[in-house]
């Protein structure tokens, strides 16, 4: 019978907990047992980014729907943060194995006729998915590993990464909003992990511009089947649209290319991204460019499945021109989308891009790039920065980086300023970064010397950014990422930098850290945080190990893991960071006591549990086990809807929570979600007490407690007043389910 029955509803974690999951079978590529899991379209099972808050990110063409949050016969893996791991590289740190026969089945909110899917697949895999259409079959997806598993040996640190790749279809006929989309492991397919699934609604092609060279037409033919090369043709129409003034069309088709096509200062456009394909890398090169070049409509899909280091490995590379565009290009498997340098890059538009899958950078301005904007562009898996300005020749100035939406960037930052004069960073999106990176970093690494680099300088505003689950875990060094990360690696920053109005949400570890990255004590100075909001940071709220200071002001915190303030220099000769407190701040008010060592999450940094209230809030906690993600941290997380189950069918299990010194508890209260859904139930269970963690002795004895929808499904356990500091609860049966659950684990002294 199906594992999840109707009134055992999964509603999953909203957030990241500590005690995170480790390496899951999926990851190694083992099979795992399977069970169906039920759950509704609209429901995400953590924070997803495509429910960022409005005004926030790019404005895309599609609706994207988390597999973890779909209806599954398969089996979800995550959530994880372990540098490495397939789930630790996924949207939301979940997705959803398929082995074969199994599917996961979308519930469209917008009608569709295209779907592009994020998946994973063991190594050296390659075949097909199977995609239905309500009962009916419409296609597959071909997917292939090949552009997955990186070893960037030149960069330390960087395990075997880049899990995931991007395949897309149209669907040959438009499902409606309400119909339902599957995709299914059918016999002959290749079992896969899926991750997000991307549906469109993808107009008619753009016909050709009047007065533009097609470059299927006489004399230059170039073969839209993609069989012959069909760099010559294009060349040849983009000459003759020189001589002529006129414009080149790519018609639909795919065009296969083997060098860089001659387009500077000419307009080439497509009928639409998902119609017409250049198929190479190294498409644009030019090392200076007269005159506007304009981009857009078509695909610019390559082969590259290893970083060489080389930018030139790109769709764009060098010099567009003054007042050049980009726009509406689908850039899929280059070492870096677009990178910019030498003289011509000013003013420069790119908007309505996306970038996936690249081995190293989404879009790079390397240096030159004056008074150009980078807007509502949509970046997913890049092995590098997402997009970044590396002041590297001479100082990226008066750029703005602003609406783009930059997921999953699984080696380094979502967006980096090394560098730089007058830059804004405004109201972007970025989530799930992982392993060196943090969210959005300011930073003065000039990472290559004596070529000129340009400290920042002037005011770099960041405004508006919303950044879920972003930071890291170094592997170097076993150091903790920020979500922001100010770094004054070669050069002190004393800039004017301003960060306001600012949303950090569920960052695994710190939310805004200063450093000098080169251990040599060099300050940030002239920092200024206005209104800006810390919602569930794992360690603390503000990490400085450095030098310098900066104003706070309007900093609110709730949900913070371990203190407020980490305050350590390195090295430790050098000068802590001095903070003005503008007022307005609350909820980070207390300081990581002890030098020594980095606060992980569940430290308690020394501080003693609340005198009164929940003494069980967020402290560690632990248990016998637990069923799929319903971890024990959920269970003292201050969220009735998510809940811990330990192991099914294996009773007894037990549940424990750490109250950080021995306190004299009165009560006990637990609830269950407060979902009508849930029938009432008893669940049997004893209650014990210990002072070390190891000798435990009885508080209260074996008793069934009913739980019940029509009382808040909670009750209450009097506890004679005993002084403990671990609390143990344990399960030997529950009438509702073979398996003890608690969604709220509240301790009181009174």
């Amino acid at each position: 019978m199906s594992r999840i029955s109707p009134h055992h509803p999964r509603t999953v974690l909203p957030r990241l907990g500590t005690g995170l999951a480790a390496l899951g079978l999926a990851a190694l590529g083992l099979a795992v047992p399977a069970g169906p899991v039920a759950a509704h379209p609209q429901h995400r099972p953590l924070r997803a980014a495509a429910d960022a808050p409005a005004g926030v990110g790019a404005d895309v063409p599609f609706t994207e729907y988390e597999a973890e949050a779909a209806h599954t016969t398969g089996t979800v893996v995550g959530p994880d943060l372990t540098q490495g791991t397939v789930a630790s590289e996924a949207s939301g740190r979940e997705a959803v194995q398929l082995a074969a026969g199994q599917y996961v089945q979308f519930t469209l909110t917008a009608a569709a006729n295209a779907v592009d899917v994020s998946y994973h697949l063991a190594r050296g895999a390659a075949g097909t998915l199977s995609v239905y259409v309500g009962d009916g079959k419409v296609g597959t997806l071909s997917l292939d590993a090949k552009y997955t598993y990186l070893d960037t040996g030149n960069i330390a640190g960087s395990t075997t990464h880049h899990f995931f790749d991007d395949a897309r279809l149209l669907l040959g006929t438009t499902a409606a909003a309400g119909d339902t989309v599957r995709l299914q492991v059918d016999g002959g397919d290749v079992p896969a992990t899926v991750d997000v699934a991307d549906f469109e609604d993808v107009p008619d092609p753009i016909a050709q511009p009047a007065g533009s060279i097609s470059v299927t037409d006489a004399p230059y033919h170039a073969d839209p089947a993609g069989a012959a090369d069909a760099t010559g043709a294009i060349d040849q129409a983009l000459a003759d649209a020189r001589s002529q003034g006129r414009s080149v069309y790519l018609p639909k088709g795919t065009y296969r290319t083997t060098g860089p096509l001659q387009a500077n200062g000419l307009t080439l456009t497509g009928a639409g991204p998902w119609y017409s394909v250049l198929h190479g890398s190294h498409l644009i090169d030019a090392s200076n460019s007269s005159g506007a070049t304009t981009l857009s409509h078509f695909a610019a899909i390559g082969e590259i499945t290893t970083r060489s280091g080389s930018s030139a490995n790109s769709f764009v590379n060098g010099s567009l021109g003054a007042g050049s565009a980009i726009s509406d290009v689908w850039i899929q498997h280059q070492e870096v989308g677009i990178w910019l340098m030498g003289p011509g890059n000013s003013n420069l538009t790119i908007e309505h891009n996306r970038i996936l899958d690249n081995t190293a950078d989404g879009i790079n301005f390397n240096g030159t790039v004056t008074g150009s904007t980078v807007r509502d562009n949509f970046l997913r898996n890049t092995g590098d920065d997402g997009i970044a300005l590396w002041s590297l020749y001479a100082a990226d100035a008066h750029d703005t980086i602003t609406h783009n939406t930059v997921i999953q960037p699984n080696l380094a930052n979502g967006i980096a300023l090394y560098g730089g004069t007058d830059l804004t960073v405004s109201d972007n999106l970025v989530a799930d970064t992982n392993a060196l990176g943090s969210g959005i970093a300011v930073s003065n690494q000039q990472f290559i010397a004596g070529q000129g680099f340009s400290p920042l300088s002037g005011t770099i505003a960041l405004a508006g950014n919303y950044l879920l689950r972003t930071g890291a875990l170094n592997p170097n060094w076993h150091h903790p990422m920020s979500a922001i990360r100010f770094d004054a690696y070669d050069y002190p920053i004393d800039a004017d930098v301003r960060l306001t109005d600012t949303r950090i949400v569920d960052s695994p570890y710190s939310a805004i850290e200063v450093v000098g990255g080169a251990g040599d004590g060099k300050q940030v100075t002239g920092l200024t945080v206005r209104d800006t909001t810390v919602s569930n940071v794992g360690t603390v709220v503000l990490q400085a190990e450095t030098g310098g200071s900066g104003t706070f002001t309007g900093v609110t915190a709730t949900g913070v893991g371990v203190d407020g303030i980490y305050d350590c220099p390195y090295p430790a000769s050098g000068s802590t960071f001095a903070i003005t407190d503008g007022g307005g701040n609350s909820g980070w008010d207390t300081t990581w006591g002890d030098c020594s060592t980095w606060p992980q999450p569940g430290d308690d940094g020394g501080n003693p549990p609340p005198a009164d209230g929940n003494l069980a809030a967020g402290r560690p906690v632990t248990a016998s086990g637990h069923q799929d993600v319903y971890v024990p941290a959920n269970a003292v997380d201050g969220d009735a809807n998510s809940y811990w189950e330990s192991t099914d069918d294996a009773f007894p299990q037990w549940l424990q929570v750490d109250l950080g010194s021995a306190t004299t508890v009165s009560r006990i209260v637990l609830t269950l979600p407060p979902s009508a859904a849930w029938q009432a139930r008893t669940e049997t269970l004893s209650v014990t007490g210990s002072t070390d963690g190891s000798s435990f002795h009885g508080v209260v004895g074996a008793a069934g407690y009913r739980f019940d929808p029509a009382t808040g499904n909670q009750v209450t356990i009097p506890v004679d007043p005993a002084s403990v500091r671990f609390l143990r609860l344990t399960f030997t049966a529950n009438t509702g389910w073979p398996a003890g659950q608690v969604s709220e684990f509240e301790v009181y002294a009174g």
